[in-house]
């Protein structure tokens, strides 16, 4: 019965709409929860929430696709390491130290990227469901860099100005901004290994939009072609 549903959601992912669902609960996760907790939501409730959208983005991940067996493979160890450390550290924080925590996460996200990248990328007509898999792409991206970010500031507190601690909502806030290069400047990268991340970020998100077009749209016309 597990292995039906393993291969209905494998499937499901197949026909693009693993990437909808994908965007959804990135959607959720970047801007419904930091918005509850502006508003003084922030409790039991919500940080289960949290953590309940974090392990579905794994788990949705880990359920991609890949001619590879190797690469569903390291999805998949992937996703039950950072899922352990996750809940672990809910159970009890002592249990499982939070770089392990984030490390284990960190990795699992950026697999996770990449599988949706070669599933946005992978030849065939641009639908739809493609393109919003390219947007959740966008937002992992953000994702990462978020895990990264959090990763410097705990092994080096002070890497940022303008944070409470390692606040995680405003790492990915700083993320998001620097990923845009809007910039703001309420929070700054002060260590070497902070600005170093925070250049790369911004220029990767110059670069992905328009790389991401010109494969797109090469994609379509030869999808034309072959019709």
């Amino acid at each position: 019965m597990l292995g039906t549903a393993w291969r209905a959601l494998r499937r499901f992912w197949a026909a693009d709409h693993g990437l909808s669902l994908l965007l959804l609960l990135l959607l959720v996760r970047v801007f419904l929860l930091p918005v509850m907790a502006g508003l003084e939501l922030e409790g039991p409730v919500l940080k289960l929430a949290a953590d309940v959208v974090l392990s579905l983005l794994l788990v949705v991940g880990a359920s991609a696709v890949s001619r590879r067996p190797l690469a569903r493979v390291a999805i998949s160890v992937a996703t039950v390491v950072a899922l352990a450390g996750l809940w672990g550290n809910r159970q009890d924080p002592s249990l499982v130290p939070q770089g392990w925590q984030i490390a284990s996460f960190l990795t699992a996200t950026c697999l996770l990227t990449v599988m949706v990248l070669a599933q946005v990328f992978s030849s065939g007509r641009v639908t739809v469901s493609r393109i919003l898999g390219a947007v959740a792409a966008y937002l992992l991206l953000g994702l990462v860099w978020t895990g990264a970010y959090h990763l410097v500031e705990l092994v080096q507190p002070g890497a940022f100005a303008g944070l409470r601690a390692a606040d995680p909502q405003r790492l990915l806030y700083f993320s998001f901004v620097t990923l845009t290069t809007v910039g703001y400047g309420d929070v700054t990268a002060l260590h070497p290994a902070a600005r170093s991340l925070a250049m790369l970020e911004a220029l990767v998100g110059q670069l992905y939009p328009a790389i991401l077009i010109a494969r797109l749209v090469s994609l379509e016309v030869q999808s034309r072609g072959d019709s």
